[in-house]
């Protein structure tokens, strides 16, 4: 096995990516971090979801890589970009950690009960939802709770088939359905934004996130790959920007104004 986390990279990249990642919205001077973290978790995420390596050798890997995150070692070129990134900034590195505890939960539990849970976010619910077979053939992971399969009917054994039986249909597009909820809630997220360009790739990824979950709502990620294209990126993305920039504008009209000088 290598002792060397870089090694195990999937070959996978910011631009595959679901949603832009320090996309030219991003003013220049912060997007050099936040490629720096990427790369950093790329890493973290590619070990988790290794399909030969051993769960401890994972475990054992993740612990590397963050011993470089904190100075205790060199030897990962991605940690130590992202450590100086940081302390470049004055940032804490308590984030990348969080991550890196998540992706130890990745390797070692393999099931969930329900989705009752702060951290399940709209966006990783919508990777789940498109992977899961993927995940339970390859990984044995699954993490569509299983109280929506009971709820539905489906069982686990049904995820790892060609396509959805019905009950399993059901539970995926109800899960869908549950993940808009979510986004509902994110919608007024970007306008509160200070910083414009930030706003608007907020808003280009809520437009995103909206169009996955309404093709999830309808579609089979167990049949078909439930991706945008190009075309169809580049297409809700400038709806997201119209729609940022339509927020923002309504803001600024809404704020009271300041009173003239008697």
């Amino acid at each position: 096995m290598t002792n060397d986390p870089a090694a195990l990279r999937s070959g996978k990249g910011h631009r595959d990516e679901n949603f832009p990642v320090a996309s030219r919205l991003i003013r220049p001077r912060h997007r050099g971090i936040i490629l720096a973290f990427y790369e950093f978790v790329r890493i973290a995420d590619d070990i988790a979801d290794h399909t030969t390596l051993a769960p401890q050798q994972k475990l054992d890997l993740l612990d590397r890589l963050e011993g470089g995150l904190l100075g205790r070692h060199d030897d990962v070129p991605e940690a130590v970009a992202l450590r100086r990134a940081l302390s470049g900034r004055k940032l804490p590195s308590h984030h990348a950690q969080d991550l890196l505890t998540a992706f130890r939960m990745d390797v070692t539990k393999l099931r969930y009960r329900d989705w009752n849970d702060a951290l399940c976010a709209a966006l990783q619910i919508i990777n789940h939802l498109q992977d899961c077979n993927k995940d339970y053939r390859d990984l044995d992971r699954v993490y569509v709770p299983a109280d929506a399969l009971a709820a539905a009917g489906a069982t686990v054994e049904d995820i790892g088939n060609a396509a959805s039986t019905p009950a399993l249909r059901q539970c995926l597009h109800g899960l869908a359905a549950r993940t808009g909820k979510l986004l509902e809630q994110s919608a007024a997220f970007s306008a509160s934004i200070r910083d414009a360009r930030l706003a608007f790739e907020v808003a280009v990824i809520q437009a995103l996130a909206c169009r996955l979950v309404a093709m999830l709502r309808t579609r089979d990620p167990l049949r078909e790959r439930v991706h945008l294209t190009k075309p169809g990126v580049a297409a809700v993305g400038l709806v997201g920007l119209l729609s940022g920039a339509r927020s923002r504008l309504g803001r600024v009209f809404a704020a009271p104004q300041a009173p003239r000088n008697a």
